[in-house]
C-alpha cells in the first residue's frame, strides 16, 4: 500500500513537470511571434482594385487589373493584409479621368498614403504607377413597374384611393440592345384576403434571371393603398341629349335616371348629383326607332362600380 502511494506521488512530479516544461515552451514562442511581429519588415503584396461612383452611361469591362504595391510596416499590420483581401478604392468621380475610349488612374504614391493607409504604414513603390480602364457606353433607361396582383377585401370594405408604388419606376442600365427591350417592370404577384386595413407591403420585382448584363435601380417596391369602409348611393342625374339636328324638336323621357355607385363613408357625403354627366347621343339613333341609350360621361373620381340603373331613353320627334 505504501509503495503505491509512493508511486503516485513520483508520477505526479513528474506530469507537473512536464506541464511545467510545455507551459514554458508555449510562452516562449508567443514571446518570440510578439518580437517577430513587432518588427517592421518590407514586402510586396497585390492590391486588387475596387471601383466606385462608375457613371451610370458607362460599364468598365472586366480587365484583371490590380496594383503591386510595396509596403513597409510592422507584423500586425501586414496580419490584416493576409487574413483580408487587400483592395484600393479608386473612386470614379475624382480619382480618374477620360482620355479616348478609356479611363486613366495615375495618382501619386503620396495620394496614396494620405488617403488609402495609415501613418503606421509607408508606401515605397507602386507597380505600374498608371492604370488604364476600358469602356463601353450603356444606355440608361426609366420604365414604369406595374402591379401584378389579386387582392381581396373584406365585405364592405375597398380601396379607396389608387395603389401607390413607392418608387413607382425603375432605372435599367446595360447595353442598348437589351435595355431597349424592357418597357416596364413587372412586380412579383400579390396575394392578399379579407383586407380590411391600409396596405404597406413589400413587393419584390419580377427581374429577369438571364440577362446578368442590366442592372436595376431597385429590386423591390413598397405597395401602399388607403382601404376604407364603403357603402352603395344612389342619385336621381339629369339626362341630357346630344347632337340633335337643329331642324328636329325632341321630347324624351324619362329626364332623369337613377345613378348608382359604391363609395367610402368619408366621401359619401360630398357626392351629389353635378359630379355626374349622362348623355344620350343622337347620332346614334337607328332608323325607324325611338329608343336611346344613356351613358355616363363623367363621375367623381371617388366613386366605384357606378352604373346607370334605366338603359332605354325613349324619344318623339315633334313636327
Amino acid at each position: 500500500m505504501i509503495k503505491k502511494i509512493k508511486s503516485d506521488i513520483l508520477a505526479s512530479i513528474k506530469n507537473k513537470k512536464i506541464n511545467v516544461f510545455f507551459l514554458f515552451l508555449f510562452l516562449a514562442f508567443i514571446i518570440l511571434i510578439f518580437t517577430k511581429l513587432s518588427k517592421t519588415t518590407t514586402n510586396t503584396i497585390v492590391f486588387n482594385i475596387e471601383k466606385i461612383n462608375v457613371p451610370q452611361e458607362n460599364i468598365i469591362f472586366n480587365d484583371s487589373i490590380a496594383l503591386n504595391i510595396t509596403l513597409k510596416t510592422h507584423g500586425f499590420k501586414w496580419l490584416s493584409y493576409y487574413f483580408s483581401e487587400p483592395k484600393i478604392i479608386i473612386d470614379f468621380k475624382k480619382d480618374v479621368y477620360k482620355k479616348d475610349s478609356v479611363f486613366i488612374w495615375n495618382k501619386s504614391k503620396a495620394y496614396l498614403e494620405n488617403t488609402q493607409f495609415d501613418k503606421k504604414v509607408e508606401l515605397l513603390n507602386v507597380s505600374p504607377d498608371v492604370l488604364t480602364f476600358r469602356y463601353g457606353v450603356n444606355m440608361v433607361k426609366k420604365v414604369p413597374v406595374k402591379l401584378n396582383s389579386d387582392i381581396k377585401y373584406n365585405p364592405g370594405f375597398d380601396v379607396s384611393k389608387p395603389y401607390v408604388l413607392i418608387p413607382d419606376s425603375v432605372v435599367v442600365v446595360g447595353p442598348k440592345a437589351l435595355v431597349s427591350k424592357v418597357d416596364f417592370i413587372q412586380t412579383e404577384k400579390v396575394l392578399l384576403v379579407n383586407v380590411k386595413k391600409d396596405i404597406s407591403e413589400t413587393v419584390k420585382l419580377k427581374l429577369p434571371k438571364t440577362n446578368k448584363d442590366l442592372t436595376f435601380s431597385n429590386d423591390k417596391v413598397l405597395l401602399k393603398a388607403t382601404v376604407e369602409k364603403f357603402t352603395e348611393g344612389t342619385l336621381k342625374v339629369p339626362v341630357t341629349i346630344i347632337n340633335v339636328p337643329n331642324n328636329i324638336n325632341l321630347k324624351y323621357f324619362p329626364k332623369e335616371v337613377n345613378v348608382s355607385y359604391y363609395v367610402s363613408l368619408s366621401n359619401f357625403n360630398s357626392i351629389s348629383a353635378k359630379d355626374f354627366n349622362v348623355i344620350c347621343n343622337y347620332s346614334n339613333a337607328v332608323n325607324n326607332q325611338s329608343i336611346l341609350v344613356p351613358e355616363l360621361e363623367k363621375f367623381p373620381e371617388t366613386a366605384k362600380n357606378v352604373k346607370i340603373k334605366q338603359q332605354r331613353i325613349e324619344f318623339i320627334i315633334i313636327e
